[in-house]
């Protein structure tokens, strides 16, 4: 039997290779969304567009590498995130009452706590990722792009907006990250021992990507709306008047809404889907694999 404090440290060892093994596999989905959710902030770029064709035009571009872009400070941003919201959530839902005895509702709840602390902690390297995945955007539109790498974002970030700019956006961050970790971490905990607990199939690959699959589902449903609004929030930058183009989230949302309609609070869900189900498939199925190794009871 390990030591309290050693198995806390191999979980966050481990939340933090499995999410890294994640995130490389389905970057270039996330930047897609991300560009697609960006679509139709300026009139030049009004028309509709699909996810294939955002991706497409990224490849011919800037090649294939493009579809990395900004994938360094995605990595840095899930050293301090997941294993934050992913070991605080265990702590937590143990605490509250035992694992079998917490009711979804429970979950859901200790869930959204644990993404709310873990999203304030890495929202500045989320707001550099947002920022470089943005700028392939802009070089793809004939204009300078406005960061070299992840320390010269960081570097001019706190030099043009201050060191308060590194959490610029962090409120619909904090929303996003709520909603997710509620639907994400509930779902696939609850899901996952529904499916062993009814003996659907043991604790093993299968009853771990359903569950994977029904959490990706239930985190996009409830967070698409916030995450079009953080993204549209943390890629905007202060103009030379000292203006932007959105007063707060509320204003973002309502601006959204009126110029391009109610569906576009949803721009995005299918790659966000598309990328959550295979990145929370990788995740977990590799998180699961290395705690058995480690000698750790399953999540």
């Amino acid at each position: 039997m390990k030591p309290r404090n050693d198995e806390t440290y191999t979980k966050i060892a481990l939340t933090s290779l499995s999410a890294m093994v994640a995130e490389t596999s389905t970057f270039p989905i996330d930047l897609t969304k991300t560009r697609l959710q960006l679509h139709g902030e300026s009139l030049s770029s009004a028309r509709s567009t699909t996810a294939f064709r955002v991706a497409a035009e990224i490849v011919r571009r800037d090649g294939p590498l493009g579809l990395y872009k900004g994938l360094s400070p995605a990595i840095l941003r899930h050293l301090f995130y997941t294993p934050i919201r992913i070991v605080g959530y265990e702590h937590l839902r143990n605490a509250v009452d035992g694992h079998d005895s917490v009711s979804l509702s429970g979950k859901a709840l200790v869930g959204g706590i644990s993404g709310v602390i873990a999203q304030v902690v890495a929202s500045p390297a989320d707001l550099v990722k947002v920022r470089m995945q943005a700028d392939g955007r802009m070089v793809s539109q004939g204009l300078q792009s406005r960061y070299s790498g992840t320390f010269d974002a960081l570097n001019k970030i706190i030099r043009t907006e201050g060191f308060r700019g590194l959490w610029k956006g962090v409120f619909p961050n904090v929303q996003r990250a709520f909603l997710v970790n509620m639907g994400e971490l509930a779902c696939y905990d609850h899901a996952k021992h529904f499916v062993i607990r009814n003996q659907i199939c043991g604790d093993n690959i299968y009853s771990h990507t359903l569950a994977s699959i029904m959490s990706g589902l239930s985190a996009t449903a409830l967070s698409c709306p916030a995450d079009v609004v953080k993204t549209r929030m943390m890629n905007q930058a202060v103009s030379k008047e000292g203006k932007s183009m959105y007063n707060n989230s509320y204003d973002c949302l309502v601006k959204t809404v009126r110029v391009e309609g109610l569906r576009a609070l949803w721009k995005g869900f299918f790659p966000t889907w598309a990328r959550l189900g295979p990145w929370q498939f990788v995740f977990w199925v590799s998180y699961e694999k290395f705690r058995e190794l480690a000698g750790l009871s399953s999540f």
